[in-house]
């Protein structure tokens, strides 16, 4: 069973909407190689996830090699959005823990993603700020070539 079967019924409760028109059209089985095309990751990162715990378990085929399916591929783009937080991976690891763990762990996973969003929150302050730093210099940069090339004229 992976990650998002564990849960129930409600497969949305964890997931991010898949990329419209990324997968083939009926196809809910992928290989580890259709994994890294679709994901950009690397199989050694696929392999990573599922050994630490992030992806739990994978189906195999009947020679033993893994077949994704498309929960599988829903719950890798979370993941990836997790990443891109800057969350750590043991945080990320403790939200697949509680999402396996079922219903009653709502409380804790809202705890954990009420902190990330914090963190994000601060940090896109942080590059605010610095943007308004970068504009402040590009303005004076503008001005300063203008008045060099009014001089020059």
């Amino acid at each position: 069973m992976t990650v998002m079967e564990t849960t129930g019924t409600r497969t949305d409760s964890c997931a991010v909407p898949p990329h419209a028109g990324r997968r083939p059209e009926g196809q809910d089985s992928y290989t580890i190689s259709e994994v890294v095309g679709l994901t950009g990751l690397t199989a050694h990162t696929l392999r990573w996830y599922e050994r630490i715990g992030l992806m739990p378990h994978i189906d195999r085929s009947h020679t033993g090699q893994r077949r994704y399916s498309n929960r599988d591929l829903d719950w890798l783009d979370l993941v990836g959005k997790l990443r891109l937080t800057g969350m750590p991976v043991a945080d990320m690891v403790r939200y697949a823990e509680l999402v396996r763990e079922g219903d009653h762990t709502y409380g804790d996973r809202f705890e954990l993603l009420k902190a990330t969003r914090e963190d994000v929150l601060a940090r896109i302050a942080e590059l605010q700020d610095t943007l308004a730093v970068l504009d402040r210099k590009i303005g004076f940069y503008a001005d300063a070539g203008r008045a060099l090339a009014s001089e020059r004229s």
